[in-house]
């Protein structure tokens, strides 16, 4: 099993910055892609980005060129680097992590993490 564990979210103003981290702990050798999602209130969870162990990122449209995704293998962790926030970024965002052999694009992540609360001020 792997247990993540997300810290660095708050308030923040419109265009400010936050950095998201997440910790894995457990089996840590079967994760393959980590990755970072969000759901706002009333909506469906969304990617956000996702990274492969090899360190090649996935960004969706809407973040590119505000968010990075960057990890640290050593350290079992992964970060999200959100600048130029909008207050349509406020949301609930969660770490996930995929398993050997799993596709978080077709079925989701197989582990997450409780998730923090990111709320964007206009």
């Amino acid at each position: 099993q792997v247990q993540l564990v997300e810290s660095g979210g708050g308030l923040v103003q419109a265009g400010g910055s936050l950095r998201l981290s997440c910790v894995a702990s457990g089996s840590t050798s079967s994760i393959n892609a980590m990755g970072w999602y969000r759901q706002a209130p009333g909506k469906q969870r969304e990617l956000v980005a996702a990274i492969t162990v090899t360190g090649i990122p996935n960004h969706v449209d809407s973040v590119k060129g505000r968010f990075t995704i960057s990890r640290d293998n050593a350290k079992n962790t992964v970060y999200l680097q959100m600048n130029s926030l909008k207050p349509e970024d406020t949301a609930v965002y969660y770490c996930g992590a995929e398993r050997l052999g799993g596709s978080y694009l077709a079925y989701g992540m197989d582990y997450w993490g409780k998730g923090t609360l990111v709320t964007v001020s206009s």
